[in-house]
C-alpha cells in the first residue's frame, strides 16, 4: 500500500465551511437535516454544478462495543443508539460527501458505502468476513479510549482483516475521545502505535449530536462539522491511493512491523 499522504495535502480541509462548499453540502441536506440515501440513490445537483462521483466500499473492524455502528450513524447523520446492541448480520450505509481537491481545484462527490458486521456474526459464519472484504477499498479499524483491550487488539485486527490486502487503505479511529479524562489509552501509546504502523489515526467523540430548535431533530449541518475531519480523511486517503494505483503518483511503500 502507498504511504499515506500528509493531512490536507490532497483535500482542502475547511472547504466545506466556505460559501462554495455550503452550496454543495445543500444537496445532502434538507432544511438543515441530513438526507438519507439508499444503495441506489444519489444527491441531485443542478446541471451547472454537476460533478464526478468517486465510489468506495469501506469495512468497519473492531471489537464489539467500540462504537462501529455509532460512528457510521454519526457519519450518516442518523440517531446514535443509546444502548449498545450487537449488529446482527451485515449492515450497509451510504454516505455522500463533496470535497475539493488541492491540486486541480476540482470538486468530487465521494460516495462511501460502509459495511458493518457484528463480531459474533463474523465468528459464527465463515462467509461473513470474506463478503465484507471482497472488493473493499478501505478498512476502518476502531478502538475505544475507554477500553484498553480494544486498543491492544489492533495489531491482531490489522493482521487478520487486512493482512492479505496490501493495496487497501487502512485507517485507525479512536472512539469516545470526549471521555479522554478516563482514558485507558495514554498519548504515549498512541505515539508509539503511529510510529510503528505509519497509519492515519483519528479521534471521534461519543457525545449526542446537536439538535435543531425543536429539541428533537438532529442538526444536520452541525453534525457534518463534527465529523468532517473523518470524511475528509477518508476521501484524502482513498483518492491518493487511486492516483498511485493509476500511476499518476509514485508508489512510496510504507513499512509495517514484522
Amino acid at each position: 500500500m502507498a504511504r499515506p499522504p500528509a493531512p490536507g495535502s490532497v483535500i482542502v480541509p475547511d472547504w466545506h465551511e466556505s460559501a462554495e462548499g455550503k452550496e454543495y453540502l445543500a444537496c445532502i441536506l434538507r432544511k438543515n437535516r441530513r438526507r438519507v440515501f439508499g444503495l441506489l440513490e444519489r444527491p441531485v445537483l443542478p446541471p451547472p454544478v454537476a460533478i464526478d462521483t468517486a465510489s468506495y466500499k469501506i469495512f468497519m473492524s473492531g471489537k464489539s462495543g467500540v462504537g462501529k455502528t455509532a460512528l457510521v450513524a454519526k457519519l450518516a447523520g442518523l440517531e446514535v443508539p443509546v444502548v449498545h446492541h450487537e449488529t446482527t448480520g451485515i449492515q450497509t450505509t451510504v454516505v455522500f460527501w463533496p470535497a475539493k481537491l488541492q491540486v486541480s481545484d476540482r470538486v468530487v462527490m465521494f460516495r462511501f458505502e460502509f459495511w458493518d458486521c457484528g463480531e459474533s456474526a463474523l465468528k459464527k459464519f465463515d462467509h461473513m468476513l470474506p463478503a465484507c472484504k471482497e472488493k473493499t477499498d478501505a478498512f476502518l479499524f476502531l478502538f475505544s479510549f475507554t477500553d484498553r483491550a480494544s486498543f491492544e487488539d489492533l495489531p491482531g485486527q490489522l493482521a487478520r482483516v487486512a493482512g492479505e490486502a496490501p493495496g487497501v487503505v487502512r485507517m485507525v479511529i479512536g472512539s469516545k475521545f470526549d471521555q479522554y479524562m478516563h482514558t485507558d489509552v495514554p498519548e504515549r501509546d498512541l505515539t508509539a502505535f503511529r510510529q510503528a504502523w505509519k497509519l492515519p489515526l483519528l479521534r471521534v467523540k461519543s457525545v449526542p449530536g446537536r439538535r435543531l430548535a425543536d429539541g428533537r431533530t438532529l442538526d444536520g449541518r452541525a453534525g457534518l462539522a463534527d465529523i468532517a475531519h473523518v470524511l475528509n480523511g477518508l476521501a484524502e486517503q482513498l483518492w491518493h491511493q487511486d492516483q498511485v494505483a493509476a500511476g499518476l503518483l509514485p508508489n512510496a511503500s510504507e513499512n509495517t512491523p514484522s
